[in-house]
């Protein structure tokens, strides 16, 4: 018989590095956020002074500065782009997602691999072509163009991950309201949507990030109503530094809110309760 002794000081090394390695991933996206925040405010004779790394006089001239040049406009912009891109996205998608979930017909499985196929295209590719389409038919410089093309971009994702979701709910609970007087419809908004809700953030969450940090179509496909990616890329880019820095932030912020907000259907979907 041989007996097993534990080396703490094995336990001691194995806790220290992994330790290391969630403060590497830690510091590898927040650093570079808190980055953003800290110059976005700097006062400009802060950020050539090697003997100061954290700035230590604030100002809002930058952000005035900036906006004044149009990016509150670009901003609101993007978010309804996003916000219309998550409402085409989701009336395509969840219908699609629940028949690949729900029901069996020829073909599904190849249709599930076109859908992901879908994906493959680059977007570069199809830029051009869809300029000149839209060209044609008046959706260019348009938003809601945009937001057509950030949907056929979303798509494809919203319906493999909402086919998922819903496979995962139960169909006994579906014929259970179907039992109790729910029409089919019905028992799919009172029943199966609830219940799909953390995962419909999710997807939520993926397509309007998406939606917000594209800038290649956006930037083809708009010239007066640019979002705020496209309108950093044109009009920022010879900005001095801490220009550059307030124009990241403002691109971040809307995207940390909006992830903060459906941070509770997210932390549902792993069954953890907030209090």
């Amino acid at each position: 018989m041989f007996s097993h002794t534990v080396n703490p000081l094995w336990w001691t090394i194995r806790g220290l590095l992994v330790a290391a390695c969630v403060a590497t991933v830690v510091a590898w996206v927040l650093v570079p956020i808190l980055i953003s925040i800290l110059y976005a405010f700097a006062d400009p004779s802060e950020y050539y002074d090697p003997s100061k790394i954290i700035p230590l006089k604030f100002t809002l001239a930058h952000l005035q500065q900036l906006l004044a040049l149009g990016a509150q406009k670009a901003a609101i912009n993007s978010i309804i782009v996003a916000l219309l891109t998550i409402a085409i996205s989701f009336a395509l998608g969840l219908p699609a997602g629940y028949a690949l979930a729900r029901f069996v017909f020829p073909g599904r499985d190849i249709l599930k691999l076109v859908i992901i196929g879908l994906r493959m295209f680059p977007v570069v590719v199809i830029a051009v072509p869809l300029a000149t389409l839209y060209i044609r038919i008046g959706l260019y410089d348009t938003l809601l163009g945009l937001a057509l093309a950030h949907t056929a971009m979303a798509l494809p994702f919203v319906v493999l991950v909402t086919s998922g979701i819903f496979a995962s709910v139960p169909r006994e609970l579906e014929e259970a309201g179907l039992v109790f007087g729910l029409t089919r419809l019905g028992s799919f908004f009172r029943i199966t949507l609830p219940m799909a809700a953390p995962g419909l953030a999710a997807a939520a969450i993926f397509t309007f990030i998406m939606s917000w940090n594209e800038v290649l179509i956006a930037s083809i496909l708009t010239t007066f109503n640019r979002p705020l990616t496209a309108f950093v890329l044109t009009s920022a880019m010879a900005a001095p530094d801490f220009i550059k820095f307030a124009a990241a932030f403002i691109i971040v912020l809307p995207a940390m809110v909006f992830v903060f907000i459906a941070r509770r259907y997210l932390i549902a979907m792993w069954g953890i309760t907030l209090r």
